[in-house]
């Protein structure tokens, strides 16, 4: 076995430190690798990541542009496959499984908010809630207009995405990551473009799904997602940095 890095020493720490606040793990990655190949060229995005969330915790992912934090959250979405390590998602290991499990378990359990891409153009606003609700096989509580109500959106759900402004298209879309009631929300620069206000706006609501039980991860460059957090990872080079 490979003796760890200080960083996966540090991480390691951590995520027990985590785990003796009595909290049961929803989210853990252990030990997480991946390759990228282009000819003979070969990156290491992601070295020996290991992290472990709780309910109700929320997490900021922070780093450089090209650390590995897209990658990262993909791995734990089980949008990607890590080339080592392993992915549980509520006690169950959603890495290195097919595919078909892999969506059932994301549709189900994990909401995903991006900066820009978390709506289908076609689609108005609430056929997008109603879609991601239907994909997670009608488990859902939260009926589309009380979801949309309660991001002050309401009024806009017959409206398609190229009709919104930014700061109705964050909310739509947060809606659309909020829709199967998730107990894991992952992030990826969900504020990278938004003024000042809405992003407050949108970290107010994550903070309300963490604070209701929900794990909360968010990859940012953002000062106030830092600041909201209630830990912080850094990603340099792939790696968890102490």
């Amino acid at each position: 076995m490979a003796a760890m890095t200080t960083p996966e020493v540090t991480q390691a720490l951590l995520d027990a430190a985590v785990r003796a606040q009595g909290s049961a793990p929803v989210l853990e990655a252990v030990s997480l690798y991946r390759f990228f190949r282009a000819g003979d060229e070969e990156t290491l995005a992601l070295r020996g990541v290991s992290l472990t969330v709780c309910a109700g915790e929320l997490v900021a992912v922070v780093g450089p542009s090209g650390s590995g934090k897209s990658t990262l959250l993909a791995c734990l979405a089980g949008l990607d496959e890590p080339d080592g390590g392993t992915v549980w998602l509520g006690g169950q290991r959603i890495s290195h499984q097919s595919e078909q499990l892999r969506c059932r378990l994301r549709a189900r359990h994990v909401g995903l908010l991006y900066q820009d891409r978390n709506l289908l153009m076609p689609l108005t606003v609430e056929q997008n809630v109603r879609l991601a609700q239907r994909l997670a096989g009608g488990l859902v509580r939260t009926h589309p207009t009380v979801l949309l109500a309660s991001l002050s959106i309401a009024e806009r759900a017959d409206a398609y995405p190229e009709q919104l402004s930014g700061g109705e298209l964050a909310r739509a879309g947060l809606a659309v990551a909020l829709a199967n009631d998730p107990e894991v929300v992952l992030a990826d620069e969900p504020t990278g473009e938004l003024d000042t206000a809405t992003e407050a706006g949108v970290l107010a609501v994550l903070r309300e799904r963490a604070a209701a039980g929900a794990a909360i991860v968010i990859a940012s460059h953002s000062s106030a997602v830092a600041a909201s957090a209630d830990r912080v990872v850094t990603l340099i080079d792939g790696q968890v940095m102490p």
